[in-house]
């Protein structure tokens, strides 16, 4: 059965000089109308009172009157009026403590990006032109919107390298893939980056270590130029060149990986590590950033939601590593530099494919069962058990 889905659609752009300068006029608005805003939510909050959008749509428009804001009224008010929602749904996420106080946009770290509604753009024949301005963007389509799509909002940015993104929101209807009988479990890594239960090993591009030398030689030029020079300017644009370049790579890739897994398998089963406390780990805090395990699960998750696939993540206290995939028998020590190991019932291990093997079977074992795998303690003769906790039905094993 076919689902709606709204997806986005990202393209590079080249803007001419007049559209420059207005979208950096708006950008720079934009995050002068949120701070203001959150200023003045947060003053409240310390007296204990609620702002709400309505509030601050008010004070926008009071903003506008007056002679230091003035220039507010020189921009779209399609964008302003987009942040203070934004800001809106940052406070609901607070509240109901799904994330932290929202915090100021600076103009140096903070991401350069206006949103547009229906009512600030007009895109007729693939050609969209923004308020405020005369001509269309020229827009590099890397790949065409689906037959028929209409954009419900268009996001116009900015990175750190310069270059120039509009993202396109439209409503797709995506057919799901036929139903398969594969099933896989993936085991992440260093140096295999995935290890698949089928025994094929997928190695770490190391995307990051490839460009170390070019991006530390850049990051020392840029430490000796002067504070406010231009030639500081330029050189802190060489050292974002490179991390582009570095996380469009990775990101590229991992999209590849993701959508082959969820063609080729009905079921993937993957562990649920918590990278943010992985990271913490000084000697090894770079090799897994550029990993990024957890936006490979994310791809993962949403491609197979949307083409009828289902991704199951085991416990991370599961000991997938130490445990004999052939008789179940747990082995009490298992140190990282161990990448093989033979069992008692004489078959000999690789640790990567191991550890994927039995997520596996832990986790079509937790979907059919439908409780959340619990770490196994050894039994008097050797064997190990497999445990299930009930008051933890979902805590492990999310549902798409």
């Amino acid at each position: 059965m076919a689902t709606h889905v709204k997806r986005a659609y990202k393209y590079r752009f080249c803007p001419t000089d007049a559209q420059a300068a207005e979208l950096s006029r708006t950008f720079g608005c934009v995050r002068k109308v949120y701070n203001l805003a959150l200023q003045a939510r947060t003053e409240a909050w310390t007296r204990q009172e609620r702002v709400n959008y309505n509030a601050t749509s008010a004070m926008l428009t009071a903003w506008k009157k007056t002679e230091e804001l003035a220039f507010l009224n020189e921009v779209s008010s399609v964008p302003l009026q987009q942040c203070l929602r934004h800001l809106q749904t940052a406070f609901a996420n607070f509240f109901a403590k799904r994330a932290r106080y929202p915090h100021f946009k600076s103009r140096k770290k903070s991401r350069a990006s206006a949103e547009y509604t229906t009512s600030g753009f007009r895109f007729r024949d693939g050609r969209l032109t923004l308020a405020k301005m005369t001509e269309p963007l020229d827009i590099v389509w890397s790949r065409p919107l689906p037959e028929g799509a209409k954009p419900s909002t268009v996001t116009v940015s900015r990175d750190a390298a310069g270059r120039w993104f509009v993202s396109m929101l439209v409503e797709e209807t995506i057919t799901p893939l036929a139903p398969s009988r594969e099933r896989v479990g993936i085991d992440v890594g260093l140096t295999s980056l995935l290890t698949l239960s089928t025994g094929e090993k997928i190695t770490n591009p190391r995307h990051e270590r490839r460009d170390r030398a070019r991006l530390a030689k850049a990051q020392k030029a840029l430490a000796r130029k002067e504070k406010g020079s231009g030639n500081r300017a330029k050189a802190r644009l060489r050292v974002a060149r490179i991390y582009a370049r570095i996380t469009d790579r990775r990101r590229d890739h991992l999209h590849k990986l993701s959508t082959r897994l969820v063609r080729e398998n009905q079921t993937l089963v993957i562990e649920d590590l918590t990278v943010r406390n992985m990271v913490k780990n000084r000697r090894l805090a770079r090799a897994i950033s550029d990993a990024a395990w957890t936006q490979f699960r994310s791809m993962l998750e949403y491609k197979a939601q949307w083409y009828g696939r289902e991704v199951i993540a085991v416990d991370r206290f599961f000991p997938s590593s130490r445990l004999c995939s052939a008789c179940g028998a747990l082995q009490s020590k298992m140190p990282l530099h161990v990448r093989t190991w033979t069992c008692r019932c004489g078959i000999t291990h690789d640790r990567d494919v191991n550890a994927a093997k039995n997520l596996l079977a832990a986790g079509l074992a937790a979907a059919a069962c439908g409780d959340g795998v619990r770490p196994q303690r050894s039994t008097p003769g050797g064997q190990s058990s497999m445990k299930q906790e009930p008051q933890r039905a979902t805590a492990g094993i999310p549902r798409l």
